[in-house]
């Protein structure tokens, strides 16, 4: 079993994954794998890397399947006996003039976006060593969304003592909601995207509230965060960031020096705490 710290990043063979990958490569003091759900663009990928003098490394990872996240959760075991940094970038967004009907959009963005990086958190989270680092890509239109919900589903986003299973009824609700052509009466935004990134910010005040309750010792930092809006095949051509000054927050987050206390449980927009 393998000694070297490791760091994974879901969703990395391109836009802000690839460049939170690149970053880590020249900072982290270990292996950094960048994971793809298609293995030929992940190796396209790391190719480039490569050829940038950089060393990463490779896993097939696809959220959205439970076998391909234990997959990679019983490999981390074996080889490295845990885990040390977990940046949870993968995600999705339907454009703007999409045809979808919102129900639809509304299932197919959740199922990433929350339940599959949801999955990814319920394997993996037991593996963080101590000092780990987790960092889940939110986005500001969380908070943007969440200012657009109605005063009684706010009170219960920003509750200190939600659940994760209230939490998990609650983003189930607005996706059966949806279908019902009700949510808006029931108080949802009418955005799909911004909804999944509320469940994002809010599971992990959660995560982070239990790893305090539950391993208080274990000094683990996990927190929310925005990238900002970044030139990305999901963010478009006119966005005002690059990817790899996209990366800079969620990195900073994955390297919280050993001795640092916080941020923990916050979200954090440009190397700084929002409030929530």
């Amino acid at each position: 079993m393998s000694s070297v710290p490791v760091a994974v990043v879901t969703g990395s063979n391109k836009g802000i994954g690839f460049s939170i990958v690149r970053a880590l490569c020249h900072q982290f003091p270990g292996d950094v794998y960048l994971t793809a759900r298609d293995p030929s663009r992940g190796q396209e990928a790391v190719k480039k890397l490569q050829e940038e003098g950089l060393s990463v490394l490779f896993h097939q990872l696809d959220i959205d399947d439970l076998q391909s996240i234990r997959a990679l959760r019983d490999f981390l075991k074996e080889k490295y006996g845990g885990l040390d940094v977990l940046v949870n970038n993968a995600g999705i967004a339907f454009k703007m003039h999409d045809t979808a009907p919102f129900a639809v959009q509304a299932e197919v963005t959740l199922k990433t976006n929350f339940f599959g990086t949801r999955n990814v958190c319920t394997e993996l989270l037991p593996l963080v060593k101590p000092y780990g680092r987790v960092v889940n890509v939110s986005s500001v239109a969380s908070g943007l969304a969440l200012g657009k919900c109605s005063r009684e589903l706010q009170q219960k986003f920003r509750s200190n003592t939600i659940t994760e299973d209230e939490l998990v009824e609650l983003m189930t609700k607005f996706v059966e909601d949806t279908k019902k052509g009700v949510h808006e009466k029931e108080g949802w935004p009418n955005t799909a995207y911004g909804v999944s990134k509320i469940g994002v910010t809010v599971l992990s005040r959660i995560q982070a509230r239990m790893l305090s309750e539950k391993r208080k010792d274990d000094h683990i930092l996990l927190n929310a965060c925005c990238p900002g809006w970044v030139r990305t095949d999901m963010a478009g051509p006119k966005a005002p960031k690059s990817p790899d000054e996209g990366a800079e927050t969620p990195v900073y987050l994955a390297l919280l020096p050993s001795n640092a206390d916080g941020p923990h449980g916050q979200f954090v927009s440009e190397k700084t705490v929002q409030t929530w």
